[in-house]
This record gives C-alpha cells, structure tokens and sequence, in this order.
C-alpha cells in the first residue's frame, strides 16, 4: 500500500532543482572539439595524413597558406621539424614577425608525430640524427632525406604555391642535428638552413669530419646556426666545437652565419633562433 508523506513531493522537487542549479554552474558548457580557425594567430591552416612509402611512419602535415596569395605567384616555404610543438609556437610568431617586416611573405609547414612519447609514434631520434656508436637506433636522416624528397615536397609543391627554390627548414636540438646533417651531405636540399642549439652529444665526429659537396646551384645556401648561451654543457659544448670548426675554413659550400644567443637555454632559444634565422637568410649580409 501506497503511503503520502506531506510535502514529500515538494522535497523531491526542491532538491532536483538544487542539484540541477548545481550541475550547471559545475559544468556551465559541454566541451566541444577544438576549432582551429578561431586561434586567428594560425591563419589559414590545413592538414594531411601521410603515410610515408619510404619506411612504416604517419606524419602529419599542417600547413599555413599565406592570407590572400597572390595569383600565380610562389612563396617562401619554411618547414618546421617536431611540428607537434613548433608549429602552433611558430606559425603563430611568424605572423607577428611578418607584421613587423621581419619576415616576408610564407608558407608555414609543421611535420608532427602527434604524440612526443616515442612508444606512440614518436622517432625523431632515428629520422633526425646520424649513426652514433651509443644509440644503435640511431641513423635514420638518410631515409629521412628521402621522404622530404618524395613526398614532403611533392605533396606541398603538388597543393600549394610554394616556391622549389626557397625551401627552407627550421630544426632544434635534435632537429637542430637533421638541419646540420642535410647541409653537410645535401646542402642544395634547402636554400635555407636554421640549426637551433643542435644536439651533437652522441656523434660529433660525423659533424666535424664530414665534408659537404660543392654546391651545384647557381647561388648559395645560407645557413644558420645558434647556441644558447645557457644551454646544458652537453648540448653547448658539440656545438660550439662545430662552429669553431667550420667558421674556421673557408672551402664552404654554404653562406655560414653562427650566433650565441644571449641568456637563452636548450628550450627558450626557439623563438629567438627563429627570428634571427629569418631575418639573415632573407637580409643581404654575407656574415
């Protein structure tokens, strides 16, 4: 048998209504999928899943299309290493830089592993470095060349206005050893080089003892290469060892510009080699 409880009804009542009031200042909105095009500092992005043929690896590609292209005309492509991070930090900082006519007019590409867990993806230390007796895993830079040539640039080059005789890459630490890497085995790969504090802990030798090929282009790469003056000794010392080197002789096939960064670690160089770079390669000085 059914029994009333006076007011029980209005206690049902009062306490859903609390608990509704409750939820909605707990949870004021349900969360939505991020929409990119509302962070305006990423302009015009998009992206591509490629799943390269030269070894077993998705990348993911995000490009940055210059506002308003003009008909006809190609432009400056800048190809970001580790996008995951250094595109949205970049691409971002690139607009402020191109409104304060630090840098011209570019497309932006970021190469991301989507994850920075090496378990889920992530093989920046086999695609950017050389051998290395203390890294059997190592080594990978070569076949990394390879899917820059194959399909990297045909797949920008194929759907973008981007100008084959102004690629330019932009890489740190260890990313900073693949920019290094390819102007001293390939250095007509790139018209421009930026090597951000480079990692050559594990295998310096290569770097000091590699010579690069004559160039084969009427004019030559530039290349950029920046040290944090407050980097970690094992990153600082290889590379200062490589500049000291290099800046040393004068049989390059590069226009070489070094420059320690003042006050700048391992990490917060990026930006300021990222500028600096720019502004260099696109400048005329020769030093």
């Amino acid at each position: 048998m059914r029994t009333n409880i006076p007011g029980q009804g209005k206690t049902v009542y009062r306490l859903l209504v609390a608990v509704l009031l409750t939820a909605c200042f707990i949870f004021p909105t349900i969360a939505q999928k991020a929409e990119i095009q509302y962070l305006q500092g990423l302009g015009d992005t998009r992206y591509h899943e490629l799943n390269s043929e030269v070894i077993e690896q998705t990348y993911h590609i995000y490009v940055r299309v210059p506002n308003d292209p003009e008909p006809e005309k190609q432009y400056p492509t800048i190809y970001l290493l580790d996008g995951g991070n250094t595109f949205p930090m970049l691409s971002s900082y690139y607009w402020y830089l191109k409104l304060a006519e630090d840098s011209p007019t570019a497309i932006i590409v970021g190469i991301s592993y989507g994850t920075s867990d090496w378990r889920k993806g992530n093989q920046r230390s086999r695609d950017f470095t050389a051998k290395s007796e203390e890294r059997d895993f190592w080594g990978g830079a070569g076949n990394f060349q390879q899917i820059f040539r194959e399909e990297i640039f045909p797949l920008i080059e194929k759907n973008y206005p981007s100008n084959p005789n102004q690629r330019i890459i932009f890489g740190q630490s260890l990313g900073g050893q693949f920019v290094l890497y390819t102007a001293q085995t390939n250095p007509d790969m790139f018209w421009g080089y930026i090597a951000s504090n480079p990692a050559l802990h594990r295998n310096l030798p290569f770097f000091l003892e590699t010579t690069p090929p004559e160039n084969q282009q009427a004019t030559q790469p530039r290349l950029f290469v920046s040290s944090g003056s407050e980097d970690v000794p094992r990153f600082r010392e290889p590379a200062m060892k490589w500049i000291e080197h290099w800046t040393a002789r004068e049989d390059l096939p590069w226009q070489l510009k070094t420059v320690t960064l003042e006050g700048e670690n391992h990490f917060s160089a990026v930006t300021n080699s990222f500028r600096q770079g720019i502004r260099w390669l696109f400048s005329k000085d020769e030093n």
